[in-house]
């Protein structure tokens, strides 16, 4: 077979070969059914306490930890990871109690953990039902205690840029009375958490119920032998978030939604089910689909299991009638134990799922329903897509058979100034904004994302590479994840891809990145081939990848991904003179040796550019190659901690989007890029270790587009007639110097005008991705640039001088939201002049109020270096733009008005309706 194919229908869930169903049928259905299966928000009025410092912490310990010793905070991003220090217990620790949660996703039983006997923390305060948390702080979920900070400053700093410069490490409790009436005896009730960081452990009425180490993973515990029906339930969560646990800001406590989950005892289990398809056509697909049910009770069951299917429509509503069912399926289940049935239909004309803009992210739902005795006991819905991938090393990635480019981004799992808390909206505002770019694919690095990112993903027609693990069992820095990875890689793996199988954006699985076992040849390659194998138990229909940017064609690990995946490695790495002699990674160019090596593999570039700019931030002289490192005097200022837009610089290990550009132009079996990377993120502030936020974003943290975003934007989207000028033309200090022009278009050719008078027009040649007029002088007025493209005018654009600082504008992406308590308003503020020209160079201190029945939960202005805190109502503009946001407050409509006003400057008024 030439290359991999992997056909995908992601359904989940069963089908009955009955009369057709109707969606109103079905919702009352689900309205009875409503009581067989209850998934309940417990997000609100929990109880927050956090220690003043780890030193004053309890002792209840998941494990020991090394000391950190002498840890170098800022160094570079590809050094070598290094091996695991080994640490002894010499004080009691909870650990092997709470590893018997991951048996039910290790698939021997023999490594099975035992549970001890005792109930470590029984006797300790915060456990109890009687202990008076009336003086902690009330909270609601999603919850980061760091984010409201203060930013920590200076270089003896106790957590440094690298982790954001906010206070996320410490140990903290929540509290929280569960709801479970009398009604619910005899029924299961779990306690899902969609994500905590990290180390958490769980008691309910002072038993120790379970917990999960990894942050970034979903799970459940099983809440049933330890609750009391009608009476009180008392909920306590511990989390622990070490110092020196992660590269870039991780969030700290409980950061994602959590659930309470009630079932019969006979019911579909965690994540129970999945589709298949095959023989995908215009015409029909066959659906196979397999239901996991869990037999919580004493006795055997039989049970039927019954499924209908609805198409849904783009707010996930289901339309008409059921559109295809399942015969229904008879199943006998054994006394606390679990099986599994499968059984498969026939779709007539299924509605694709693909990826925009050339296809439509169609969706379904899957209705599954337990019977027994021929009544209903339990209800499941899956959502899910239908397409086929083909994976081929030639031609790159087909989708439903149309081939599809991939043009991705890396993000990080923090929303800016909202923090790792996990907001919808927030989330969506994103893609939004990476897709009028022509972004059609995420990589989420390094780790399982929300899922409700993936249900935007799946909703709006995203590829994804959906990631696991950033270190394996050496480590990058001295308290990330391979301590634990010894004990939980297996049931960390597993219940990953058990949440996200059934997601039709997701295309590829990752098991790692830029790994520390790329050195250690066949030992670190059979650490990678335990996960590889594992992915394939679980999921044979994806292919998978391991992102390298060290290990070569000639090495271990890259012969047991499906799929190659290169991090900067296809440009080259350190390539020029200047870093002849150092000990960093040098690499030349690999795409080819890679192709040669693997001719059957297909070939990705997981991680290119890694470029730097500050927006708005022009700093001279400009250099004349196309991608150049970052030095003082050479596109960076140690001293403002920033860095030129004129997008001509990156990491050292790095390249410029116009040598990425050209070296996949030149390469065309390679299957596409994600760009290092979408949004600016908390920590890792590469060059600048001194600030809060990284600056290798296309888009600020602040969610303001730089220069970059249209160079991508001219590059992705070719039939988009656009022009984009840079810099900004306020230079008074610059009159009669040279100061370079460069435009970005996706014509193929430019005249430039100053004041009326032509400077030339321009022709991109091959390989070229920007038109550059380098010896342009400064005179004030206006630029203006008219774009052609075969010969026809394509667009134009000018930029100009501004007067003085005048007034304020305030613009909000939406002007309605809706009353839920999340919803959220991104209101963007102009400083402008009299003509309403953004003045390009204005950093007015603006103060932000807010009248009606929303509040202001951060502000921002996209600028690295920025240390005032994202909860304050006041901030400085960073050339000429800050943001405020707003979220509606629960139950309570009508209009919210927000003001921003600063001292000699016009204000500003929005309103906003919350419905």
């Amino acid at each position: 077979m030439k290359y991999l194919q992997f056909i995908v229908l992601l359904l989940t869930t069963l089908i009955i070969n009955v009369q057709p169903v109707s969606a109103q049928q079905q919702s009352r259905k689900t309205e009875r059914g409503s009581m067989l299966r209850q998934r309940i928000s417990i997000n609100e009025n929990w109880k927050f306490y956090q220690y003043d410092s780890g030193n004053k912490a309890d002792n209840l310990i998941y494990d020991v930890r090394p000391e950190v010793k002498d840890e170098k905070e800022d160094k570079v991003a590809d050094s070598r990871p290094t091996e695991a220090v080994k640490v002894e217990s010499t004080q009691e620790v909870l650990k092997p109690w709470i590893l018997p949660l991951g048996n039910k996703f290790i698939k021997d039983p023999s490594r099975h953990h035992i549970q001890p006997q005792g109930n470590p923390g029984s006797n300790f305060p915060f456990v109890q039902g009687k202990f008076d948390d009336r003086g902690w702080e009330t909270i609601e979920l999603p919850h980061d205690w760091a984010i409201k900070g203060p930013f920590q400053k200076g270089e003896n700093a106790e957590v440094g840029g690298g982790m954001g410069r906010l206070p996320v490490n410490g140990v903290a409790w929540y509290r929280k009375k569960l709801d479970i009436p009398a009604s619910d005896i005899g029924k299961s009730v779990f306690l899902d958490v969609d994500g905590a960081m990290s180390y958490t452990m769980v008691w309910l009425n002072g038993q120790l119920v379970g917990g999960w180490p990894y942050g970034y993973n979903s799970w459940r515990l099983d809440l049933t032998p330890y609750m009391v029906p009608g009476g009180e339930n008392q909920l306590a969560i511990r989390v622990d978030n070490p110092n020196n646990s992660a590269r870039w800001y991780p969030g700290a406590g409980i950061y994602r939604n959590v659930w309470l989950v009630k079932t019969s005892p006979i019911h579909v289990g965690q994540w129970g089910t999945i589709v298949t398809t095959t023989g995908i056509s215009k015409a029909s697909a066959t659906i196979n689909l397999q239901v996991t049910i869990d037999n919580d009770t004493k006795t055997e069951a039989r049970v039927e299991v019954i499924t209908h299917i609805f198409a849904l429509d783009a707010k996930f509503n289901k339309m008409g009638e059921a559109v295809a069912s399942i015969a229904a399926i008879n199943s006998k289940v054994n006394a606390g134990e679990s099986t599994k049935v499968e059984g498969s239909v026939i779709l007539n004309k299924p509605r694709l799922w693909g990826p925009r803009p050339t296809q439509i992210p169609n969706l379904y739902v899957a209705v599954t329903t337990l019977l027994k005795d021929g009544k209903p006991i339990d209800q499941y819905e899956t959502r899910f897509g239908i397409r086929t991938l083909e994976f081929d090393p030639d031609k790159g990635i087909l989708v439903n058979g149309e081939h599809i480019l991939i043009k991705g981004v890396n993000q990080h799992h923090d929303l800016g100034a909202l923090g790792s808390a996990f907001n919808t909206r927030a989330a969506e505002r994103q893609l939004e904004i990476l897709r009028e770019m022509g972004c059609n694919a995420i990589r989420m690095s390094h780790n399982p994302p929300a899922p409700e990112l993936l249900e935007l993903t799946d909703k709006m027609g995203f590829l994804v590479i959906d990631e696991i693990f950033d270190s394996w069992e050496r480590k990058k820095t001295p308290h990330d994840f391979h301590l634990i990875f010894p004990d939980w890689y297996e049931a960390d793996t597993r219940a990953f891809v058990h949440r996200d199988r059934n997601c039709p954006s997701v295309m590829m699985w990752s098991f790692g990145n830029e790994v520390g076992e790329q050195y250690t040849g066949n030992e670190g390659a059979a650490v990678g081939k335990r996960l590889y194998d594992i992915f394939k138990e679980e999921d044979s229909t994806r292919p998978t990848t391991c992102a390298m940017n060290f290990a070569n064609s000639d090495m271990a690990l890259p012969q047991v991904p499906d799929v190659i995946g290169l991090n900067y490695q296809g440009e080259g790495i350190r390539q020029t003179a200047e870093f002849e002699g150092t000990d960093r990674i040098r690499t030349s160019p690999q795409y080819d040796a890679f192709h040669a090596k693997f001719p059957h593999k297909l070939i990705l570039s997981t991680e290119t550019a890694s470029a730097f700019s500050s927006r708005g931030i022009y700093l001279f002289p400009v250099s004349k190659e196309i991608s150049a490192p970052v030095r003082d005097g050479r596109g960076g200022d140690s001293k403002i901690a920033q860095v030129s837009s004129y997008e001509l610089h990156a990491v050292d290990f790095g390249s410029s989007a116009d040598k990425v550009f050209a070296s996949l132009d030149q390469h065309p079996f390679v299957a596409g890029e994600f760009v290092w990377n979408g949004f600016d993120y908390l920590g890792e502030p590469t060059p600048y270790y001194s600030s809060r936020s990284s600056y290798s974003g296309i888009i600020d943290l602040a969610g303001f587009k730089k220069d970059r975003f249209y160079l991508y934007q001219s590059h992705w989207l070719p039939g988009l007639p656009m022009v984009h000028i840079l810099p900004h033309w306020n230079w008074p200090e610059r009159v009669g110097q040279v100061t370079p022009v460069h435009v970005f278009t996706s014509g193929d050719e430019a005249e430039l005008f100053l004041n009326g008078k032509s400077l030339g027009l321009k022709k991109k040649q091959p390989y070229e991705y920007r038109l550059r007029w380098d010896s342009v002088k400064y005179e004030p007025g206006e630029l203006k640039v008219v774009a052609y493209k075969n010969g026809k005018k394509w667009a134009e654009n000018q930029v100009k001088t501004t007067g003085n600082p005048m007034k304020l504008e305030a613009s909000a992406d939406r002007e309605s939201i809706k009353a839920d308590g999340k919803d959220l308003s991104f209101i963007t503020v102009k400083i402008t002049d009299r003509d309403g020209l953004t003045v390009p160079r204005s950093n007015n201190r603006i103060d932000f109020y807010i009248e009606g029945p929303g509040e202001i939960v951060a502000t921002d202005n996209g600028d690295s270096s920025n240390m005032e805190s994202f909860i304050s109502n006041e901030r400085e503009a960073f050339n000429g733009l800050a943001l405020v946001i707003i979220r509606s407050k629960k139950g309570k409509s009508g209009s919210i008005t927000v003001t921003a006003k600063s001292i000699g400057l016009e204000n500003t008024m929005v309103k906003i309706k919350s419905r």
